[in-house]
Formats: C-alpha cells, sequence, structure tokens
C-alpha cells in the first residue's frame, strides 16, 4: 500500500502544479482578451485594424487549455458539485466506498473512451494519412489562424491526466477503506484548504 499511496502522492503533486499553472493562465488569458477588447475598439475608431485573427484564436486556445489541465485538480480537490444530503452525513469509511465505486464504473471508463475516442482524431489533426505517414498539420479554417493539432492535443492530455488521477483517487479511498486514518485527514484538509481559498 505505501508504494501505491506514493504514486498517489505524487499524481496530487502533478495535480498541484497543474493547478498553479491555471492561476498564470487565467492572467495571460484576460491579458489577451482585454487587448482583443480594446484593439478592436481602438482600431474602429482610428481606421485601423490592431486585432488579428491569431490572438482571437489564442484567447480561445488559453482557455481550451486552461479548462483540460484543471481536471486533475478539481478531482483531487473534490470540487464536483454535490446534491446527496445523505452523503455529508456518512462516515469517512462509506464515503470512500461511494467515492472509489464512482471512480471505478464512471470515472476510469469515461477517461478510458475519452482516449480511445480521440486518437484518431488528434494524429489525423497531426496531419496522419490513412498510409501511416504524415502530411501538413490541420490548420484553422480562418485566415491567418493557428493550427489546431497542439490544441487538440490537449484533449488527450486531459484525459490522461483524469484517468491518472483517478487512480491516484482510488488508491487513496482504498486506503481509508482498509483502515489508513490518515489518508482520509489529508484528504479532508485539502478540501477545507480550498473551500477557504474560495
Amino acid at each position: 500500500m505505501r508504494g501505491m499511496l506514493n504514486f498517489a502522492r505524487g499524481m496530487d503533486r502533478v495535480a498541484e502544479f497543474l493547478g498553479r499553472i491555471s492561476i498564470y493562465l487565467i492572467l495571460v488569458l484576460v491579458a489577451v482578451g482585454f487587448y482583443n477588447v480594446v484593439a478592436r475598439y481602438v482600431g474602429r475608431f482610428i481606421g485601423q485594424n490592431l486585432s488579428s485573427t491569431r490572438l482571437l484564436e489564442l484567447q480561445w486556445y488559453i482557455y481550451s487549455v486552461l479548462f483540460f489541465l484543471i481536471f486533475a485538480y478539481n478531482m483531487k480537490h473534490d470540487v464536483n458539485v454535490r446534491v446527496d444530503i445523505l452523503y455529508a452525513k456518512w462516515s469517512a469509511k462509506r464515503q470512500a466506498w461511494v467515492n472509489l465505486l464512482g471512480m471505478l464504473f464512471f470515472v476510469v471508463p469515461l477517461a478510458i473512451i475519452g482516449i480511445w475516442m480521440t486518437i484518431t482524431p488528434v494524429l489525423q489533426s497531426w496531419g496522419q494519412l490513412p498510409n501511416g505517414t504524415f502530411g501538413p498539420w490541420e490548420m484553422s479554417p480562418d485566415p491567418d489562424g493557428l493550427p489546431r493539432a497542439p490544441i487538440k492535443s490537449f484533449i488527450l492530455v486531459a484525459f490522461a491526466l483524469l484517468l491518472l488521477q483517478a487512480f491516484a483517487q482510488i488508491i487513496k479511498y482504498a486506503a481509508i477503506i482498509t483502515g489508513h486514518s490518515e489518508v482520509a485527514t489529508e484528504m479532508a484538509a485539502e478540501i477545507v484548504a480550498v473551500d477557504i481559498a474560495e
């Protein structure tokens, strides 16, 4: 169990790192969005085009990356919406059982299906041809737009990170079920820390 918990803690560190990166991505997203708005109005006022298709597409690329990278962080901190009034009154062990089964029967299959369904479209976006060779990348249909292949690859990254974090959570829930009370304390402290930050 110690080795598996080390894996889970390592994956938790990755999720935390991605959460910190996301903070900076939000700042970049706001800056690019602010520039696009100001450039559009000032450009209209002076009769010049001060923005570009690339900057507009960069804005939604950053938003997409932010959305994809935060999957694992959200799962680690258990910030998903819960409506079940019974769950809050259950013991830590019973909650761990429910969460473990939810991970096994819903999150893990979802992540595996997501990876399986997106591999081919992502490879095609990178230019994979039917004969297995590679040609040019998929580009934006808009003039002077950005390539689509890198942003589509983040779909695979997101599902892979979700799957790895799901395994980390399963390990932690199994540890709680088998009597490792320190894991339950650590997980509760993480949730409280996020609630305070919000």
